[in-house]
């Protein structure tokens, strides 16, 4: 095949997450794979790449680059690109497709790709909890790969996600963070169990919940979230004898002494800290504050947040494993409570 034949079997998918670089590298080792290009086959130049895929220089010598490194081209001064070697497995063809990018996401995307090595072709999908962005995307590509991994979060349309989750083989299919009621068969998952974990994070809190009255969790309205956490909430706080409350929009929730606040989105955190500050309440003494989901900069701020989170390296490293392993089994990874002085 000649190199300017090549450019029609290199797409660059806008839609896709995966770093540019990162498909152009996969779209050669399918060509590879599939025969299309075969051992001394002279690839397109860097300016033929650039111009032909829209993508800048640094793209498209990024991507030689990473083959370099995998052992699979070399360059000839006053030559080019040739592909030295045709001898590797990459059997694996996965496709992430997660709800949105997050610090949390990040961290779950980097642990699979580390665990999943260089072996697999991944691409790397956002929907951005639109289901209809979600269904066009899993229709569309649902014969391209070996394996799914999915996110299934959804704002509105989830109730029908089962239904076109169940079109693929469950052999391919990995769920990841919620179990989704309606997916059948058998198929591997890697999933926290929200109404168990914030019950038990909070029952683990419990010694330091006496100091106060009332507990008060801020779940935005048509979120993402799953309602099992409310579930859980409403039974820690039944069980033991909290007043409680959900709020929809802390901006305009009356703060008091001697309540806690549980927040699952970062900026009402931020508006939080910012009403407690104004109102010269002592977080942690006067009201206290539990925030969702681990990061470092929660380790500071406050002299320490108080947070109820799961393991995302751990999320990723399972699923990964799933998928090299070929097994099918469903792994519930726990919640953690990390009791600092926001509490």
């Amino acid at each position: 095949m000649k190199p300017e034949d090549l450019i029609a079997h290199i797409s660059v998918d806008e839609y896709s997450s995966t770093p540019k670089y990162k498909q152009l590298t996969n779209a050669i080792l399918s060509a590879i794979a599939s025969g299309k290009l075969k051992k001394n086959s002279l690839l397109p130049s860097i300016n033929e790449l650039s111009f032909q895929l829209e993508i800048s220089r640094d793209t498209a010598e990024k991507g030689y680059r990473h083959l370099r490194k995998l052992g699979v081209v070399e360059s000839v001064p006053g030559k080019g690109y040739f592909i030295i070697n045709t001898d590797f497995a990459r059997t694996l063809k996965i496709c992430l497709l997660f709800n949105k990018l997050s610090t949390h996401k990040k961290i779950i995307y980097d642990s699979f790709v580390k665990a999943i090595g260089d072996q697999a072709v991944i691409d790397f999908y956002i929907y951005n909890n639109d289901f209809a962005l979600f269904k066009k995307l899993l229709i569309s590509k649902k014969n391209d790969y070996s394996h799914f991994v999915i996110i299934p979060h959804f704002n509105e349309g989830g109730e029908n996600a089962p239904d076109i989750i169940n079109t693929i083989p469950k052999e391919k299919l990995i769920i990841l963070d919620k179990l989704l009621p309606g997916v059948t068969g058998e198929y591997g998952a890697v999933y926290e169990n929200f109404s168990q974990d914030i019950y038990a994070a909070l029952e683990q809190a419990l010694s330091k919940l006496s100091n106060y009255h009332t507990l008060k969790i801020i779940f935005p309205k048509d979120s993402y979230f799953p309602k099992e956490i409310l579930t859980g909430f409403y039974r820690f706080c039944q069980q033991y004898a909290f007043n409680h409350k959900v709020i929809h929009n802390i901006k305009e929730e009356e703060i008091n002494v001697g309540e806690v606040y549980i927040n699952l989105m970062e900026d009402d955190l931020v508006i939080l800290i910012e009403r407690l500050i104004a109102l010269q309440l002592k977080i942690g003494k006067d009201v206290g504050v539990i925030s969702y989901n681990e990061t470092p900069l929660k380790r500071i701020i406050l002299d320490g947040v108080t947070t109820i989170s799961t393991d995302f390296k751990q999320l990723g490293e399972q699923a990964a494993n799933l998928i090299l392993e070929n097994k099918t089994d469903k792994i519930e990874v726990p919640f953690y409570l990390n009791l600092r002085n926001s509490l």
